[in-house]
């Protein structure tokens, strides 16, 4: 009988192109073992949402891993422009990877979307300062994703996943989750919870969390709309990308 070989972080390194995957001191062999199994699966599933390729999940290589990796207390994971790495705690990183990987591909995507928008600029906060747009069919559905995602049907005034937005920030006196990048991300997170496999590695809490209660994930036919911008970016961008893999 065959024995299948053991995933590894090797392994998800080979399979999607990361151009560099990290592993924290005091992670132990057999939490590390745990955690590429899970990361193998959740990228998979994120794969068979998007419809994309691997090099898709790894932004053509530009992507880099961290996990149990410095942090800091009550932050579960995070995404660092300045070295393209996204990176999970050791314990409280389950559920953020769909949310930091949105970041990332937001990210990557500034300076592919808009004209000189600067290095550590988002795609999405070009979009919300009207900054001048390289033409092409799919930045165009990305746009259009932005436009359900922060301003509403009428597309003439902010939406109302972006007013919860502030106004949770007004309640903690910060600027945080009105962010352009991290009501976008919380978009996403909602579509890929709707949309793909389960799997509370990748995301979770969207539909019954607090921050969902409070309006922080789009609700109602707002979230409709955005899964459907979202579906057709998506799709597009993955005929697109993967013809050219064929190629």
């Amino acid at each position: 009988m065959l024995s299948l070989s053991p995933v590894t972080f090797l392994t998800i390194r080979k399979q999607y192109d990361f151009r560099t995957i990290e592993i924290g001191r005091w992670v132990t062999p057999a939490e590390r073992d745990r955690a590429a199994v899970n990361f193998h699966r959740a990228l998979g599933d994120l794969m068979a949402t998007l419809q994309g390729p691997e090099t898709l999940i790894s932004l053509r290589g530009h992507l880099g891993l961290q996990y149990g990796i410095g942090g800091r207390p009550g932050v579960a994971a995070h995404y660092i422009p300045a070295s393209r790495q996204l990176a999970l705690a050791k314990n409280a990183g389950a559920g953020s990877l769909a949310h930091e990987w949105f970041h990332a591909l937001d990210h990557y995507l500034a300076d592919k979307a808009f004209k000189k928008p600067g290095g550590m600029a988002f795609a999405s906060s070009c979009w919300l300062n009207n900054q001048s747009g390289v033409p092409h069919p799919i930045n165009s559905l990305l746009n259009e994703g932005f436009k359900a995602i922060l301003l509403d049907e009428t597309g003439n005034q902010p939406s109302s996943l972006f007013q919860c937005s502030k106004r949770a920030d007004q309640k903690l006196g910060v600027l945080y989750y009105a962010r352009p990048e991290e009501v976008c991300a919380r978009a996403f997170e909602a579509f890929v919870e709707d949309t793909g496999p389960h799997n509370a590695f990748l995301v979770r809490g969207t539909r019954f969390s607090e921050e969902a209660k409070a309006g922080l994930y789009p609700q109602g036919e707002e979230r409709q709309r955005i899964n459907q911008a979202f579906r057709e970016y998506f799709s597009t961008l993955g005929a697109a990308l993967n013809a050219g893999s064929r190629d």
